[in-house]
């Protein structure tokens, strides 16, 4: 089939929704200069529990990802649903935690059971609402407004400025919480492990340097020359081998920085080497390989069969895994 034209009608839906959207948040953002934010984040920041979200219908889609963008970054939180909550799920409520109500009218019924628990236990409430006048807002330690406008459709009743509003709203707490924890890429990351499974089953054999990539020579070798191998495989170190070809020490670049002397040069590898070094099977996990090396505090390990070094890793080889 010919792909159909757009038309008039769509164009204008197009500029219409987007222009409301956008006078919906402009008027969030006078909203919120005025509004109680920062003692609401204080409140969130310092809580020694959890931050607790709630929301019927569409306010709860909403809330449910406000709470995986928080978790995501550093805030644990989670969704409880309300009407869930009046069979049993107020219990996972704790006096430690803090609750975050959502609802545009304020008004939503479902909600009530949980601005009564807050109350009764003295468990801190803010209200997300449209209306100041409303019960929640009435029940609520702090207000956070949401822009009382029309909604985007034709007939301004389907949710879509305010939801998209409540949505920025999450996003605003979101990012002033990763500001104020200076959350980083590394805290990311360790939070966003999906994808890297692969990466942590990976074996030390898959992800080693073989053949002419491992920088070894016998342990006889004089300084010179292991001091041009070890600049030329760019690993931090040599190993050493003997006449079995068993691995019998490892002479790494902090080594030659504590041994600097003009006798030095005069030495051999059995001389100066670190005698026995650390070394694993190709088999070891790449997660547990690098746990080793930080355990041991080193950034290179060989790998070894029968005694016989076969590889070689580098710390930095793990950590480009994302592990």
């Amino acid at each position: 089939m010919p792909e159909k034209t757009i038309t008039p009608n769509d164009i204008s839906a197009v500029k219409d929704t987007v222009a409301r959207e956008i006078a919906c948040l402009k008027k969030l953002e006078e909203l919120l200069e005025q509004a109680p934010l920062p003692s609401v984040l204080d409140k969130m920041e310092k809580t020694t529990g959890r931050i607790i979200f709630t929301g019927m219908g569409k306010s709860g889609i909403v809330a449910k990802k406000i709470v995986a963008s928080l978790a995501s970054t550093g805030t644990p939180a989670f969704f409880v649903h309300p009407a869930e909550a009046s069979h049993g799920d107020l219990g996972m409520i704790s006096t430690e935690d803090m609750v975050i109500a959502i609802s545009n009218s304020g008004e939503s019924k479902e909600l009530a059971d949980i601005l009564n628990y807050c109350k009764r236990f003295g468990i801190t409430l803010v209200g997300v609402t449209k209306n100041a006048a409303s019960t929640l807002a009435q029940y609520a330690d702090y207000v956070l407004p949401l822009p009382d406008m029309p909604e985007a459709d034709p007939l301004g009743l389907a949710p879509t400025s305010s939801t998209t509003a409540t949505l920025v709203l999450g996003d605003i707490l979101t990012v002033a919480l990763m500001n104020r924890k200076q959350f980083t890429k590394q805290d990311f990351q360790v939070r966003h492990p999906g994808g890297k499974l692969g990466a942590i089953l990976q074996r030390v054999k898959d992800i080693m340097h073989t053949g002419e990539e491992i920088p070894l020579l016998d342990e006889n070798t004089p300084i010179p020359t292991i001091l041009v191998e070890m600049s030329k495989k760019r690993l931090g170190c040599v190993g050493f081998i003997n006449q079995k070809g068993d691995l019998t020490g490892i002479f790494t670049d902090g080594d030659l920085r504590r041994k600097m002397s003009p006798e030095l040069f005069t030495k051999r590898g059995v001389d100066v080497m670190t005698q026995n070094p650390k070394h694993v099977a190709g088999d070891m996990m790449a997660a547990q390989a690098l746990h080793f090396m930080n355990e041991k505090q080193i950034t290179t390990l060989f790998i070894t069969a029968e005694n016989k070094p076969v590889g070689i890793i580098h710390i930095h080889d793990l950590l480009k895994l994302g592990l």
